[in-house]
């Protein structure tokens, strides 16, 4: 262990503070020596295969690999309801430091249109790791060739657009995308990836929103298309696909992978959690993760997280009403 700890400085791991602020104010030194030494409950809020379960996972092989948590770490996927299911059964054991999960686009959209008792900053903040954004896809058969062509066929006759989850990022972008297009379309939501893409590509689906990272084999493979990505700069691995504002139809949208404990945890506990993520983020596996799943590395710990999941809440709920999504 302190080879491969070792081997973790030698990445540039930066040590942290003794302290680190939260939303209630500055945290207190945490002790190793107290916490952690059970087994680790780890909620998944969407179904396999898709980027919240892709990242959790990630994270879970090299906390492993370099021995990072001392006890077993147990991965469950609870979907349903747009993530309401699994971070309701993490908030519902408030102030168990056992109880962690990864968050999406749909931990911060999901209690704007659902009557969910959590909101998202009622959650113990660890880390914002990365920011994802979308890839607007049709089947790789498709005559629709360009974003241009879906637009002007999406005038003539409504789409269907599928995503994860009822009122998330998948629905805020081409709802953005609509209205600044001049058309309509109906979004149908999904809890798992691998249903969606299997809706595509059974043609009960003009086009989906997904991550690059769950659907670059099948864009190699020519199975879809991509038409359009929504963040600043297309990744290298999705060359040649232009950005929504490249196009001429600009958003500033992106869906937060992060990580947070159950409400109500110990300062102590936070702080190992902030400590043991500087360490994952500067491994090689961590690289290779943002690289191949076309993230945009954005790092923020504790109190700055809690900031951004605010900031972005009240973004969201400003597009969704103006959309007449929410009331």
């Amino acid at each position: 262990m302190k080879a491969k700890l070792a081997k973790l400085r030698s990445f540039g791991a930066v040590a942290v503070t003794a302290s680190v602020l939260i939303a209630g104010g500055l945290g207190n030194p945490a002790n190793a020596q107290d916490y952690p030494s059970e087994r680790l409950d780890w909620t998944i809020a969407f179904g396999p295969g898709g980027g919240n379960d892709i990242m959790a996972r990630t994270i879970i092989d090299i906390l492993q690999k370099y021995d990072l948590y001392p006890a077993d770490i147990t991965a469950e996927n609870r979907a349903g309801g747009s993530g309401a299911v699994g971070w309701g059964y993490v908030y519902s054991n408030a102030g168990d430091p056992y109880q962690i999960s990864t968050t999406s686009g749909s931990f911060i959209t999901t209690p704007l249109q659902a009557d969910t008792p959590w909101k998202p900053t009622d959650f113990t903040p660890v880390a914002l790791l990365a920011t994802d954004d979308l890839l607007l896809l049709v089947k790789g058969d498709s005559e629709v060739e360009t974003l241009e062509q879906f637009i002007a066929r999406a005038k003539e006759q409504s789409p269907t657009i599928g995503g994860i989850g009822a009122v998330n990022v998948d629905f805020i972008v081409p709802t953005l995308l609509a209205k600044q297009a001049g058309f309509e379309f109906e979004y149908v939501s999904f809890n798992d990836a691998g249903e969606l893409n299997t809706a595509l590509l059974s043609n009960s689906l003009d086009a989906i929103m997904a991550n690059p990272g769950e659907v670059l084999g099948l864009i190699e493979s020519a199975d879809m298309r991509a038409l359009a990505f929504s963040g600043v700069k297309t990744p290298d691995t999705i060359s040649g696909v232009p950005t929504f504002a490249e196009a001429g139809y600009p958003n500033d949208v992106s869906l937060p992978r992060g990580l947070i404990l159950a409400p109500g945890v110990s300062q102590e506990a936070q702080q190992w959690w902030i400590e043991t993520m500087k360490k994952v983020v500067v491994t090689p596996e961590w690289a290779e993760y943002v690289k191949r799943g076309s993230l945009t590395e954005n790092v923020r710990y504790g109190g700055d997280f809690f900031t951004f999941l605010e900031n972005t809440q009240n973004a969201f709920a400003d597009i969704l009403r103006e959309a007449g999504a929410i009331q």
